[in-house]
């Protein structure tokens, strides 16, 4: 069963206009791309067609406009993911929206979509706020995830925190939200997010940003003696274990943000190991044809022994009994 963990919708009612066969892109206020609508995204219709065409069997819904938003939006799309689990079943499997930040009444959501909805996971950004992933106020979200047993997908955030650098050739979107993951798999494993909360898993999208292309040199730099930063309360801190075990232990990687490039995917598996990635595709952002699809499946496919492992026998990583 090939399951496409990074799979994008939005319910016709948070579109304001129709986009008809346009393609409508937002802008943030610094002026730098943000969000890109149109039809596919709410017509499920096109979505399980293009699913059929490529051999993706199911895929779970996550939303950029419920990632990080107000409880009442949050409430509107994960009633609509579960519309589509009805109208379409055993096609699609809804994320669970809730404010990490939102407070109790975001908890309160986030239980609903764990203990009613029946979703096995919650989708957040990678940054949100000017806070990052290691600032004390998500704590209570950590907690009340691993409570729930929910895993954590985290989306590139859609605005990041700092954006002045990425101020013209789109580079926000097409590098700045890799670099935003990494930074993330970084401050997650050495503020010791994993060492209070063990039971946590984390999905990262877009193989952590590419993550495998620094991680000789992230590993270089958990030597504090060496680079001189041992004792330095910022600079200094480290896990408890070597970074590689939370690789192996508490993180998952999807495939999706390259646009179906194969080659991304065999540079991953060069230092991840293929028992901790999974099948994404980032449809109908990234890729919207299953032309692309089709020959990413298959693509993968052609790995063997890994890519039996990423479009198959991983899923159980974060279904938990489902598949």
């Amino acid at each position: 069963m090939i399951i496409d963990f990074h799979h994008h919708f939005t319910p016709r009612e948070l579109i304001k206009e129709d986009p008809g066969d346009r393609l409508i892109l937002a802008y943030d206020e610094n002026g730098a791309p943000s969000y890109t609508t149109h039809k596919l995204l709410f017509d499920m219709d096109a979505h399980v067609a293009m699913m059929d065409a490529s051999g993706v069997d199911c895929a779970v819904l996550s939303c950029a406009a419920g990632m990080s938003a107000e409880t009442e939006r949050s409430k509107l799309i994960n009633n609509a993911a579960k519309k589509a689990e009805k109208d379409y079943p055993k096609r699609f499997i809804g994320f669970a929206h809730a404010n990490p930040l939102g407070g109790g009444e975001a908890m309160k959501e986030l239980a609903r979509c764990a203990d009613e909805l029946g979703y096995p996971g919650v989708v957040i950004t990678s940054e949100q706020d000017g806070l990052y992933l290691d600032a004390p106020e998500f704590e209570p979200f950590w907690a009340e995830c691993c409570k729930r047993g929910l895993f954590v997908f985290v989306h590139p955030a859609l605005k990041l925190n700092e954006s002045a650098q990425f101020n013209a050739y789109d580079l926000a979107r097409s590098v700045g939200r890799e670099f935003s993951l990494i930074m993330a798999t970084i401050r997650l494993v050495n503020a010791g997010v994993f060492d209070r909360h063990p039971n946590l898993v984390i999905q990262m999208s877009h193989l952590s940003g590419g993550i495998a292309s620094m991680i000789s040199r992230i590993r270089s730099y958990q030597d504090k003696v060496f680079w001189g930063t041992k004792g330095n309360a910022r600079h200094g801190a480290l896990p408890q274990r070597d970074f590689d075990h939370y690789i192996a232990n508490n993180m998952v990687f999807d495939t999706g943000g390259f646009c179906g490039a194969i080659e991304v995917v065999k540079i991953a598996l060069i230092e991840l190991p293929a028992a901790r990635l999974v099948f994404g595709t980032d449809y109908p952002q990234e890729i919207r044809g299953a032309p692309v699809v089709k020959h990413f499946v298959d693509g993968i496919s052609a790995l063997g022994a890994d890519g039996k492992a990423i479009l198959h026998d991983n899923a159980r990583l974060l279904m938990k009994g489902r598949v």
